[in-house]
């Protein structure tokens, strides 16, 4: 018997296999509503599951709920999955919903995503397996919102102060991941969830390398001693063999973040959009992207993400025309006896924003336009540039999301000191589609919305808008199933083989 219980420990070992990952930062809390630093969503992301999340082309599907139906505009029905456990082996239910929204709202839980909750009048379980929610109003971010993980009633009921609760750093998911260990400054190790309820995963464990250093991680890639990791498009252009290309798989996708020059509307020298047009067309964008990245990007067009719902593909792409900016400006009284003259702010820390700035500065000489560039101290910069709106330009970048909301950039109600309207942009025209936009459930209509709403916005030009850089993904070639998507490589991970 005792050789029998060796022989299967031995067949388990052998058999068992680790993806090898790096982490840059320890986690600061491993709960889904109070992650907000990239380390700790990381991690939180194998741990739990919401009632929603997003298919490997960006449309949103079900997760823990099995089917949702809006009764009307305002009521959603969300009948959950039957048989889902928890880690420790206890039944999922409407009850953990129900928890999860209280908690977010809780005043003494400090979280960033109780504003999406604002149009949320009420939650209530109809029975252990059904939810019924109603909203103030029909709202566009009526499934998205339950994207978050949800957390187990059973367990933290009882907590008084979830902030510091020690769940945070040994939480209880339902995810396809349990964790295994994890301390401050350490590797941090994850176990395959046998009884995953959408199968278990059939790589058994994840080891994230805590690396901190950049270049120690890059390292570790080139040693085969980890599976997965992104490049920068240095790296991957000069710093790779072929001996290296022969063991990853390269994988190149657009990120969800693009760079931009945003123009003081406020200011006299902004105002006339002539001028902001000739400033548009003397830049070359992809000269930037070339030279920053290697040609690993692509032109930014607008607002929103290239390949989601609310990306106009027909409005054209931005090229330089040196000879209609001249024009542009000759037409305002500026040439080489009189130059138009602005300065833009960056910040350090970003050597990307730093470069394309000088590049710009050589480029919009062309065309005699002077631009004088600032750099400053993050914190300065925000403190003393941005927020209060003390600037001519400002070069800064911007994340995409699937779901794109215009209100916090676009609507001329965040036109205010501590919102993202940073510019000053205001378009009456747009303001109403943001607000027809925001009451839409219908997600064919909405994509119409935005579609205009991005051709309005690019013809208005309040941002240069600059480039999207590539986010560029390695994986161990032996790594078996992987399927490459709009929404990035793991979102498959589950079925990843590696022998």
């Amino acid at each position: 018997m005792k050789f029998l219980i060796t022989l299967f420990l031995l067949l388990t070992t052998i058999n068992a296999s680790t993806l090898n990952l790096s982490i840059s930062s320890s986690p600061s809390r491993l709960n889904p509503i109070l992650a907000n630093d990239t380390a700790s969503s990381q991690i939180a992301d194998w741990l739990f599951n919401g009632l929603f999340k997003y298919d490997k082309d960006g449309n949103p599907a079900v997760d823990l709920a099995s089917s949702y139906t809006f009764e009307t505009k305002t009521k959603l029905i969300i009948k959950l999955k039957k048989g889902v456990k928890w880690h420790d082996g206890v039944e999922l239910t409407a009850k953990d919903i129900i928890f999860t929204y209280n908690t977010i709202l809780d005043p003494k839980v400090f979280n960033s995503i109780k504003s999406n909750y604002k149009e949320v009048k009420s939650v209530k379980a109809i029975d252990d397996y059904t939810i019924e929610v109603i909203y103030k109003k029909a709202y566009f971010k009526a499934l998205e919102i339950w994207m978050v993980g949800i957390l187990p009633y059973h367990l933290l009921k009882d907590e008084k102060n979830l902030m510091t609760s020690t769940f945070n750093k040994n939480p209880i998911g339902t995810g396809p991941y349990k964790l295994e260990s994890f301390k401050v400054g350490q590797d941090i190790k994850l176990k395959a969830n046998k009884d995953y309820f959408e199968g278990a995963p059939k790589i058994n464990e994840l080891l994230y390398k805590f690396i901190p250093d950049t270049n120690t991680s890059f390292l570790f890639l080139k040693q085969k001693k980890l599976d997965l990791a992104g490049l920068t498009p240095l790296q991957i252009d000069r710093q790779i063999d072929d001996d290296f290309k022969d063991s990853f798989k390269i994988i190149e996708s657009q990120s969800f973040s693009y760079s931009y020059v945003g123009l003081n509307l406020k200011n006299e020298k902004f105002k006339d959009l002539r001028i902001r047009k000739a400033l548009s067309l003397a830049i070359n964008r992809q000269e930037l992207v070339d030279i920053l990245f290697f040609g690993h990007g692509k032109v930014c067009n607008g607002p929103f993400l290239p390949g989601s719902f609310a990306y106009n593909d027909e409005v054209k792409q931005i090229k330089p025309d040196l000879k209609e900016a001249k024009r542009l400006l000759k037409e305002l009284g500026y040439d080489e006896n009189n130059p138009f003259t602005f300065e833009v702010v960056t910040n350090t820390g970003n050597d990307t924003r730093i470069n394309a700035a000088q590049i710009m500065q050589y480029q919009l000489a062309k065309v005699n336009i002077n631009m004088k560039i600032r750099v400053m101290e993050w914190q300065a910069f925000l403190n003393t540039i941005v927020h209060p709106r003390n600037y001519e330009a400002v070069l800064l970048g911007w994340s995409l999301s699937l779901m794109p909301d215009a209100y916090p950039l676009w609507h001329s109600s965040s036109d205010k000191i501590g919102r993202f309207n940073l510019v000053g942009y205001s378009n009456p025209e747009v303001d109403k589609l943001i607000e027809e936009g925001s009451v839409t459930v219908d997600r064919k209509e909405l994509s119409k919305i935005y579609k205009t709403i991005f051709k309005k916005i690019t013809d208005d030009i309040p941002y240069l808008f600059l480039y999207i850089p590539n986010s560029i993904t390695v994986v161990n070639k032996d790594i078996k199933n992987i399927e490459p998507a709009f929404t990035g490589v793991t979102h498959n991970q589950k079925d990843w083989i590696k022998p």
